[in-house]
């Protein structure tokens, strides 16, 4: 099942770069990230309301309270650079090097968490940096 909820992430993280492309057109890449920031935080809490998971806020230890403030502050510089650069830049071409974060992931996990690294993952998270780097660095037909 978890396949199904990364491709599901996946499919819709490519519609919010496609449309936080085009909604930064007149705007500012900060005031976009903090517009779209508002909005996440009230679907993110009414899923946790409907869930009916207010009562578990209680029942995080102070060792996981720091982790997701850390990864929370993290997020937010992480999209304040991808908003600047799909200001700058254009959709096609800053996704596959922010995508790279797929590769970055695969090596920490290995570093941090301690999790196994197959020939198949690294053959995979090389074929992955070498295709965006591809894609990123590639010229543009005229």
């Amino acid at each position: 099942m978890w396949i199904v909820f990364a491709l599901l992430a996946a499919f819709t993280a490519a519609i919010v770069t496609i449309l936080s492309k085009a909604g930064l057109k007149n705007v500012d890449s900060s005031l976009a990230f903090a517009i779209q920031s508002v909005l996440i935080i009230i679907v993110a809490w009414v899923v946790v309301f409907v869930q009916k998971n207010t009562s578990q806020v209680t029942k995080l230890a102070a060792k996981e309270w720091w982790i997701l403030i850390v990864a929370g502050i993290i997020t937010a510089v992480s999209s304040l650079f991808t908003f600047r650069a799909l200001k700058l830049g254009e959709a096609s071409t800053v996704s596959p090097l922010e995508r790279l974060s797929l590769v970055f992931a695969v090596i920490m996990g290995a570093i941090f968490l301690k999790e196994k690294l197959t020939w198949q993952i690294i053959v995979g998270a090389l074929l992955m940096a070498v295709g965006a780097l591809i894609i990123a660095f590639s010229k543009k037909p005229a």
